[in-house]
């Protein structure tokens, strides 16, 4: 409890973490504003579809999470943190479940918000009606958490902030996509790349539902295997080399 008490405090004396909150905030609900102003009637009935800016927001999330790591080792601040907690994976793993719950929090108020005010908007109804349309609003604030465990991964590897920024943005929004390129087997490697398979388990249902190699709980176990895989790999890392 001290160590998480202690992460706290460093996550929340400084700014980064408020400005990156409040522009996935911002992010999330000002997309579900625009689609829902710009659709015509009738047409915004998925309840996924209020989530259409999620990517964005889980991008300045995963900026968050890895500048929380990435600015102690800039500052020096890590070693003292060492010296203070000799166990280095229980120091690095109480960060990351701060900055996941922050994540989860921060997903959770932005995805409910983007939806009420979809809700409001639109003369369509809306109501979370099934578990597949629940999990489409509230399944984000999981996805948060976890892509903030991946970058958290990132920054204790790289250690640089903009190394760990660039690489975490870079692929969210662009490497996967990219995939799709590679003649004959592109697509079909791209089904099973984390951030895709994240919005498989998002998306829920659909015609193309049935297309996804993984179930909607399956995604989400994969997703949350490859956040473990990464981490575990971060920590192994992080005690074999100097802080």
């Amino acid at each position: 409890m001290t160590l998480l008490a202690v992460e706290r405090i460093k996550l929340f004396t400084t700014r980064s973490p408020w400005w990156c909150a409040l522009a996935a905030l911002a992010v999330v609900i000002g997309f579900a504003a625009i689609v829902s102003s710009a659709a015509p009637a009738g047409e915004l009935t998925d309840v996924s579809l209020t989530q259409f800016g999620y990517g964005f927001g889980m991008a300045v999330i995963m900026v968050l999470a890895a500048l929380s790591v990435t600015t102690e080792y800039r500052f020096g601040t890590i070693r003292t943190t060492f010296q203070a907690v000799p166990n280095r994976t229980a120091a690095l793993l109480a960060k990351t479940g701060v900055v996941a719950a922050l994540s989860l929090v921060v997903g959770e108020v932005a995805a409910f918000g983007a939806w009420g005010l979809a809700s409001v908007m639109r003369p369509e109804d809306l109501a979370l009606n099934t578990a597949a349309e629940w999990t489409s609003v509230a399944g984000v604030g999981v996805v948060f958490a976890l892509a903030s465990v991946i970058a958290i991964a990132v920054g204790i590897l790289i250690r640089h902030s903009a190394g760990a920024i660039s690489l975490v943005l870079i692929y969210a929004l662009a490497v996967e996509n990219l995939i799709q390129l590679i003649p004959k087997i592109g697509k079909d490697i791209y089904e099973w790349m984390p951030f895709r398979v994240a919005d498989r388990f998002l998306t829920g249902s659909g015609p193309a539902r049935a297309e996804a190699p993984l179930s909607q709980a399956g995604s989400l176990a994969y997703f949350a295997g490859f956040a473990l895989v990464l981490l575990v790999i971060s920590l192994v890392v992080a005690n074999k080399r100097d802080a």
